[in-house]
């Protein structure tokens, strides 16, 4: 995709701040998102109405999504023309693909739709495949705060050519392709799931242990103890497994009832431990091993887990997770870019100089 980047680059104008540029991007995905929030809320248009999505949102879907991709890779080379890189721009580019990552799995999910009885995909699968997807995430994150190396596989290239070309395929052929039998008696949907699983257990994971284990005997461990190294991976591991625990043992099924509205709590949560990450390796700081929004879950899914909770209030509880993650998640981001905007003397969307007093 190179080529086609460093054409794209020259006619963006070098007034335009490279934030700009990340923002826009993440906005593309939000609306695209949010149009298929609003066609298709519980995953089932694709499977029980194929009709009810019109095709122009598929056609859109696929633009907004190679928009987003190509904004996202270009701003990096935004910043080197314009010599305004800065860790304000790199917290800002992986703060928003850390969000993202969840938003581009969830759109996906109303190609395929979930289980109706013959086909799609189950919620569980959904939460697995979106948690799979997370977990290398950061990993990658993970990596780069024990090396100081960020390294990106190329499965997010080709995750990104794969959404655009699904999108592709069903606003041109329709939702019923993913509905056939597509090789052995299998469907798209369960290729690319054990595409994934495999790559994940095979690839990505096993890739981010030996760079680790090189920069141990490289010596270039950013990272003094094996508790520290690990300190990243708690909260995630914990979020994971009340997460988990809170769809086994749910009384009302709450995953089935309200897979949008679960996911999206999933990924918000997530999103908020992962750029606490980002901000600890990039300033040199101890992980924190305990994430603030565990203490809340952990009650609402003890709640849950001891029927204290009945159907109505489980799925208010949920909507007050989500609800209040989101707002926390997005006074963080706020906060965390005015304090570096103001450190580093620059504005997030311009590449004015801030005058100080």
């Amino acid at each position: 995709m190179q080529p086609l980047w460093d054409k794209i680059i020259k006619i963006v104008p070098l007034w335009i701040a490279p934030n700009v540029l990340t923002f826009s991007g993440f906005v593309m995905v939000l609306v695209n998102y949010f149009l298929l929030t609003f066609y298709d809320w519980d995953y089932t248009a694709s499977g029980t109405s194929p009709g009810l999505i019109p095709t122009w949102v598929w056609l859109f879907s696929a633009f907004t999504t190679f928009c987003a991709y190509t904004l996202d890779s270009i701003d990096g080379k935004q910043a080197r023309r314009t010599q305004s890189s800065s860790p304000l721009g790199e917290l800002f580019d992986h703060g928003l693909d850390s969000w993202a990552t969840s938003i581009f799995v969830l759109s996906f999910f109303s190609v395929c739709s979930r289980d109706n009885g013959k086909t799609g995909v189950s919620v569980y699968t959904m939460y697995l495949y979106l948690s799979i997807v997370l977990f290398n995430f950061l990993c990658s994150h993970w990596e780069k705060y024990n090396t100081g190396v960020l390294f990106l596989p190329w499965g997010y290239d080709l995750s990104q050519v794969v959404l655009i070309a699904a999108y592709l395929l069903t606003g041109a052929v329709g939702v019923e392709v993913w509905h056939r039998p597509f090789l052995f008696g299998y469907y798209i949907t369960d290729v690319l799931v054990i595409l994934l699983i495999g790559f994940s257990l095979f690839l990505s994971f096993p890739q981010t242990l030996y760079n680790i284990h090189r920069a141990r005997l490289k010596k270039t461990l950013k990272i003094g103890s094996l508790y520290e190294g690990l300190l990243p991976l708690v909260s995630p591991l914990l979020l994971f497994i009340l997460l988990t625990v809170w769809v086994v043992l749910s009384p009302g099924n709450i995953l089935a009832k309200q897979p949008r509205l679960f996911l999206w709590m999933v990924g918000v949560a997530f999103s908020n431990v992962v750029c606490r990450v980002i901000v600890c390796q990039m300033s040199g700081s101890r992980a924190a091993p305990l994430h603030a929004f565990l203490a809340p879950l952990a009650i609402v899914v003890c709640g849950a887990a001891t029927a204290a909770l009945p159907g109505a209030a489980e799925e208010a509880a949920l909507a007050l997770l989500a609800l209040g993650a989101t707002a926390a998640h997005l006074h963080y981001g706020v906060c965390v870019g005015r304090q570096l905007s103001e450190h580093f003397n620059i504005y997030i969307f311009s590449l004015k100089k801030r005058v100080q007093e």
